[in-house]
């Protein structure tokens, strides 16, 4: 075989000039400093920031800069014309007319930055990237990431996106497995599934708070995350201190947005909660998501919508209140074929003790089932006040036994039957043996009172519960 012909040096050496040329410019283009558009802000309303001169999709990061004062961070969630409305995550207090408008990229690296420009997406629609990981276990921390309590910065953390992470429903795996949460009224007559989504309908005072303290004290799950999302401030330490404890924070993330935070921080919270849980449930754990409050979320998204100009709807809420539900409800749940999963707990404020607030009656179409806690019996010392006769689990016949299912409803109908008889037993005017089953249901109230009743220090296993419930249907 012939050798191939030497090349000339001209065209080896012009080859090798273009080479270094052509370096040279990846180099500078590799430190050049990106474009960026400025605006500046031309009004201030009630909760929102009006800038012109800046466009940037929905969702995406800004900052508002005045001179001598730290930039005011800000949410693009509308839009008119070439003006951009903006939802502040802190407070406005010193902004002035003129101020100008700078996007973020949120917390994107570099490298997150260089992909999203080879694909053709601009950095804002990153959105936030926020701590996610083990490092996150026994902390609290607020709607942002920070942390609140004095343990120092995070570790052990990576920044991941907080957009929702949808699931093909026909992926999902079902309900199948029994999930012990340690509270005995809820164990043996709303048994809970693992990968359920769940209610807890109350009004004010009526002791939600401490039963969601229990269920995080004693539910089997491998982590549990806390939201507190628009509640008062001082429950955050409580709940923290004296209802979770020590044991029960080493397992837990506890992410708050009480009630003094910004409409757009509570609703971020909400969602910082949800994508804790679900980053540890991609990793094959078993999650437990306690949630208060989802009325709280609601309210926190009205704010923005009637402040962007959404017409009300229902008693003054939005449609997109409504929207917003389910998109957020949905993303907990069983995960891929079964690999890892999360049962929440959603707390729901009946306003007014009313169980047709407009949340709450949209709040139960979309859960799993419900857990009325009512006034009456927490006013008559009742606890839990749990109202089995109102509260419901929509996967209970999935996760038990026929006999399991057979005494939970021969228990609620003796329940019922007595419910139905309370006045003219207290009027003194019935007379024992005129009706055998009402008959059977005061001699069985006695054992009810003690299954529906439990201290918040008291553990009851699922299997005990069970037990107790058939004693209850067969002594009488």
């Amino acid at each position: 075989m012939n050798p191939a012909p030497a090349q000339p040096q001209a065209v080896l050496g012009l080859s090798e000039d273009w080479r270094r040329y052509m370096d040279g410019l990846r180099r500078r283009a590799a430190n050049a400093q990106r474009f960026e558009s400025w605006g500046t802000l031309v009004r201030v309303t009630g909760l929102v920031l009006e800038a012109a001169g800046i466009r940037l999709p929905v969702g995406a990061l800004c900052a508002v800069h005045v001179a001598g004062q730290a930039p005011v961070h800000a949410e693009v969630v509308g839009f008119a014309g070439d003006r951009s409305y903006l939802m502040p995550g802190g407070d406005v207090q010193g902004l002035v007319s003129g101020a100008i408008v700078k996007p973020l990229a949120g917390r994107a690296t570099a490298a997150q930055l260089g992909q999203a420009d080879e694909a053709g997406i601009s950095p804002n629609t990153l959105g936030l990237r926020l701590p996610m990981g083990e490092g996150l276990l026994g902390r609290v921390v607020d709607a942002y990431g920070q942390p609140l309590d004095p343990h120092g910065p995070l570790h052990g953390v990576r920044s991941e996106a907080l957009g929702r992470r949808p699931i093909n429903a026909m992926e999902r795996a079902p309900v199948r497995q029994p999930l012990d949460t340690g509270v005995r009224a809820i164990n043996a007559m709303l048994t809970v599934g693992r990968g359920q989504r769940i209610g807890l309908f109350a009004g004010s005072g009526v002791g939600k708070s401490v039963l969601l303290g229990m269920m995080a004290r004693y539910t089997q799950a491998d982590v549990i995350v806390v939201g507190l999302i628009g509640e008062r401030g001082r429950e955050v330490k409580e709940f923290v201190e004296d209802i979770l404890g020590a044991e029960g924070l080493s397992r837990s993330v506890v992410v708050a947005a009480p009630a003094d935070a910004p409409p757009l921080a509570r609703l971020q919270g909400a969602n910082y909660a949800a994508a804790i849980a679900e980053s540890f449930r991609d990793a094959g754990r078993h999650v437990l998501l306690l949630m208060d409050s989802l009325t709280r979320y609601a309210m926190a998204q009205r704010e923005i919508a009637l402040a962007i100009g959404e017409p009300p709807a229902t008693k003054g809420y939005p449609p997109s209140c409504f929207a917003k539900l389910p998109q957020l409800v949905e993303r907990s749940g069983n995960g891929l074929h079964g690999v890892g999963s999360i049962t929440a707990f959603y707390t729901v404020l009946s306003e007014g003790d009313d169980q047709q607030d407009p949340i709450a009656d949209a709040s139960r179409a979309i859960l799993d089932g419900h857990i009325v806690l009512t006034r009456e019996l927490a006013e008559a010392g009742h606890y839990p006040a749990i109202d089995i006769e109102k509260s419901a689990s929509r996967v209970m016949h999935n996760v038990t036994t026929p006999p399991h299912q057979a005494a939970a409803r021969r228990l609620r109908q003796l329940q019922a039957r007595y419910s139905r008889s309370r006045d003219l037993l207290q009027l003194g005017a019935y007379v024992s043996g005129q009706d055998a089953e009402l008959d059977a249901a005061l001699q069985a109230q006695p054992a009810v009172r003690a299954l529906l009743q439990q201290d918040m220090h008291e553990t009851a296993t699922l299997a005990d519960s069970v037990a107790q419930l058939n004693a209850c249907v067969s002594a009488r």
